[in-house]
């Protein structure tokens, strides 16, 4: 199946599927708590700042080609989302989670791979990331594509085609201002992002469960 998503669809998908595995507690995802996802500072690049309006048109374009779709709880109004993606593309868990994080993060090294998809799938080692990228370049229709080393780059970068397709040999890879933070504190960032995004669903659920007794 041919998918091609802008870049506020990317952020979008990647969002749900690494909620659905890092959060499942608190997924299908509101729009309020999606666009928190999508704004995140940790685990993103680039950082953005969509608001609900943008987020909630992008969603209305996902759910007309069926990659996107509402889901309504039991005795609940609010109004949430769920992905379909791994099911469209018949992506098994390893090739989601690399997936997800070049939706998240742009183009990745194996190595970023391997350390950035532990929340969604642990795999053995770099063996099994290269072997998970190269089942995804060498498909029907390739889902990444291996970008050229660049100038200062000790290794070469993977990137989803699901945007359409790159131009290897002027593709650019843009990469994040290097922060003087460890592993350690990026990982507290992510830890309270999550809360955030969970006490965001928390507020909205028991506005709609007062609602039920004005």
């Amino acid at each position: 199946m041919f998918i091609e998503l802008n870049e506020i669809e990317a952020r979008i998908i990647g969002c749900l599927i690494e909620k659905e595995n890092a959060t499942p507690d608190y997924y299908p995802l509101t729009l309020n708590a999606l666009t928190n996802a999508c704004n995140q500072k940790s685990n993103r690049f680039p950082v953005v700042d969509y608001d609900e309006d943008s987020v909630e048109q992008a969603l209305e374009s996902l759910q007309k080609r069926d990659i996107v779709y509402l889901f309504f709880g039991s005795g609940s109004r609010t109004k949430k989302y769920k992905h379909l993606l791994p099911k469209l593309l018949e992506l098994d868990q390893a090739e989601t989670a690399v997936i997800c994080v070049l939706l998240l993060r742009g183009a990745q090294t194996l190595g970023e791979l391997n350390q950035r998809t532990s929340r969604i799938y642990h795999f053995s080692g770099l063996d099994e990331v290269h072997q998970t990228v190269d089942a995804l370049i060498k498909r029907e229709e390739p889902l990444i594509i291996e970008l050229p080393k660049q100038p200062g780059q000790k290794e070469a970068r993977v990137m989803h085609l699901l945007s359409g397709e790159i131009d290897v040999e002027n593709f650019v890879v843009d990469l994040p201002v290097s922060r003087s933070s460890n592993s350690q504190t990026e990982s507290l960032k992510q830890e309270l992002s999550e809360l955030r995004a969970e006490f965001d669903t928390f507020k909205e659920e028991f506005a709609e469960f007062k609602k039920q007794f004005e």
